[in-house]
């Protein structure tokens, strides 16, 4: 069967690979390289790939495919708060690694030339390691993510000049042409693809969407994707570049969501061709005779890269646990650089030794990657815990001082939001934030603000904890949280504490450690999502209370078992819904009609009160008993559910002929 045999065996290795690697609680594709590397040709079992230059080829897809995936998802407005550190503090990225790496080149005995492509070849990091890694973490959308993609699409797009320069070193001048040449081909390109992505791609995406075939629809968006990163490596540059560069511009048509949507299974097929042809590439033999040199490398390339990354995140003004998130999951070898080393190869300017020592060090770094990434969360956490002395600054605070107010711990949009509130409500409140940006923004808008990390006491001090009145917990970080509640204890004994996590069992332990409550925003978007559909169902207004009330109470248990207060303005709230104003249309075969209200005799047979009619676009409040109802009039009527329901009944009223309209809709 040739190939289709070789792509059977690698799916099903894939699956048990992914199987067991999901039992253990680890990223699908640690499972994935693992089953490259049984199936591969240097395993010596028993079932291994034929022809794994054509699975090889197969894998170049999966990059591409993710790097279109990468482009329909990302917005160049997401990348605008990275923007500096992604296109000047990448440059020096790759410059500081490159140097790096030569000088351990040149350590280990190695040509100024072979030095200076193994300096190359590490500067460049994983984007779909990196990405998987961060989806598995669950950490995409946080700031840390964006510096990171930001800078990774800086590196995938800087491949293209390095395959171009690299190879003239041997003879700069003979190079110089090419090196021009291929300038003018990338802006050329870049040119041609702003042109045909925003006046041909949305109109041939609309031409086919009119036809409402998803499977037409699917093989446009796949067509286009892998067709134009073909054309871009016919016309000199990168396939991959290609894919990444039409992604980005269709995501800024009308149908990007639904293009990425559609091609994410496909994606995820191809890269775990991608992820187990890594795994085949590993030369177990190789691997054992050289282990210490390998391990000597994966370690000072990583801790090298590392480093470089913190400190390029540090300068650039990011704080907190951004750096040390960026060190550890960008220290890996990319995938771009097995592209690059296959230049090297064909110029000779690098040996088979080198290579093997690169591919090696690159799979392990892989494979390492979800593993030492997870350490952010407790090597921050422990850091918080020796090293308390950080920044503290502050900005409109009222000269009379802080009291009786409010702390927000946090100043992103949603510390924003309440701040607003709070400043309309003439509430007095502070925001504390150890985010530069955040701080000036809120500067901007006049919010009273500190420039410090809510873990440490003297911060605490400085928003004067024993003063407040409540404190406001914004961010989801678990770590922060618990370690701000900790310190909270410890100076203010009792302070209310209303905090925001994204899981049941965090919320769990913020109450067990005395948090006042608990918020989850995704539970609360739920929960007003399903009560905007029952109420569009026609749902009673009584049954959708007594639901959601029945999820919050067994959520906000702890409040409502310590505070009786919370407990009656939730009683309250409750008997209000159940007298709410509802709004009824009559329809031409109303029985109603023409009849007045004191003839319709309502109140005495429903029991529901009408406190107002709507007539020819005119608010009629409280109608008189003679009022004679007619064609298209809306009734308020006010009542329990069950006179609400006889009024209905009485007005010959049915979902299938009269729209209920709950005013909280209106």
């Amino acid at each position: 069967m040739g190939i289709a045999a070789d792509i059977i065996i690698i799916v099903v290795a894939a699956l048990i690979g992914a199987l067991i690697a999901q039992r253990l609680k680890q990223p699908l594709m640690l499972g994935y390289i693992a089953a490259g590397i049984v199936v591969g040709p240097y395993s010596g079992g028993i079932i291994t790939i034929s022809d794994m230059h054509e699975i090889e080829l197969l894998a170049e897809i999966g990059i591409a495919l993710l790097l279109f995936a990468l482009g329909l998802e990302f917005s160049l407005k997401e990348l605008k708060p990275v923007r500096k550190i992604a296109l000047i503090g990448t440059p020096i990225q790759i410059l500081l690694t490159i140097a790096f790496g030569y000088g351990v080149g040149r350590f280990l005995g190695w040509s100024p030339i072979t030095s200076l492509w193994f300096g190359s070849l590490i500067s460049l990091s994983s984007t779909m390691v990196t990405l998987k890694t961060l989806m598995s973490h669950g950490w995409m959308g946080t700031l840390s993510s964006r510096v990171m993609i930001g800078m990774l699409l800086v590196q995938d797009l800087a491949v293209v000049p390095m395959m171009i320069i690299l190879p003239q070193l041997t003879d700069p001048t003979a190079g110089l042409p090419i090196i021009g040449v291929a300038v003018v081909k990338s802006v050329t390109f870049l040119l041609l693809m702003f042109y045909i992505g925003t006046r041909v791609l949305p109109w041939l995406l609309s031409s086919v969407a009119q036809w409402n075939s998803r499977e037409l629809f699917i093989l446009t968006i796949t067509a286009l994707g892998l067709g134009i990163g073909y054309a871009t490596y016919l016309f000199g540059l990168s396939f991959a570049l290609g894919a990444f560069v039409t992604g980005l511009v269709l995501s800024e048509s009308d149908y990007g969501h639904q293009a990425l949507s559609d091609i994410i299974p496909l994606r995820d097929i191809f890269g775990l061709l991608f992820f187990t042809s890594i795994g085949m590439l590993l030369d177990l033999n190789f691997l054992s005779s050289n282990l210490d040199t390998i391990l000597l490398l994966l370690f000072v390339i990583s801790l090298g890269k590392g480093i470089i990354f913190s400190l390029l995140s540090f300068a650039f003004s990011y704080k907190n646990i951004v750096p040390l998130a960026v060190g550890l999951g960008l220290f890996q070898i990319g995938e771009f650089s097995f592209v690059l080393a296959s230049v090297g190869i064909e110029t000779k300017s690098i040996d088979s030794n080198t290579l093997s020592l690169v591919l090696a060090t690159s799979v392990l770094s892989m494979a390492a990657t979800p593993f030492v990434s997870s350490l952010t969360t407790p090597i921050y956490k422990l850091r918080k815990k020796f090293f308390r002395h950080e920044p503290l600054q502050a900005e409109n605070i009222p000269k009379a001082g802080l009291s009786d107010h409010v702390i927000i711990a946090g100043g992103g949009r949603v510390g924003q939001y309440i701040a607003h509130v709070l400043k309309e409500l003439n509430v007095s409140f502070v925001i504390v934030d150890i985010n530069h940006q955040v701080m000036t923004q809120c500067k901007k808008a006049g919010f009273p603000v500190i420039f410090g990390d809510m873990c440490q006491p003297v911060v605490l001090n400085a928003a004067r904890i024993r003063q407040a009145k409540l404190l406001l917990i914004t961010p989801p970080s678990v770590v922060d949280s618990h370690t701000i509640v900790k310190q909270v204890e410890l100076l203010k004994p009792g302070l209310p504490i209303v905090a925001r996590t994204e899981g049941l069992e965090q919320a769990k332990d913020l109450y067990n450690e005395g948090v006042y409550m608990v918020v989850l925003p995704e539970m609360e978007a739920g929960l007003e999502i399903a009560r905007q559909a029952l109420l569009s169902l026609q749902f009673p207004a009584t049954m959708i209370q007594q639901y959601t009330d029945s999820v919050r109470r067994q959520h906000y248990a702890p409040i409502y078992e310590s505070h009786d207060d919370y407990n009656l303005i939730t009683r309250l709230n409750s008997a209000k819904d159940l007298l709410e104003i509802s709004w009824v249309k009559l329809e031409p075969y109303s029985p109603l009609i023409n009849k007045t209200i004191y003839e319709s005799a309502i109140r005495t047979i429903t029991g529901a009160t009408i406190v107002g009619v709507i007539h020819n676009d005119i608010f009629r409040p409280n109608p008189e008993a003679l009022y004679p109802f007619a064609d298209g009039d809306l009734v308020a009527i006010v009542g329990s559910a069950k006179e609400r329901d006889a009024f209905m009944e009485l007005a010959d009223s049915c979902k299938e002929k009269y729209c209920f309209i709950n005013d909280s809709t209106k």
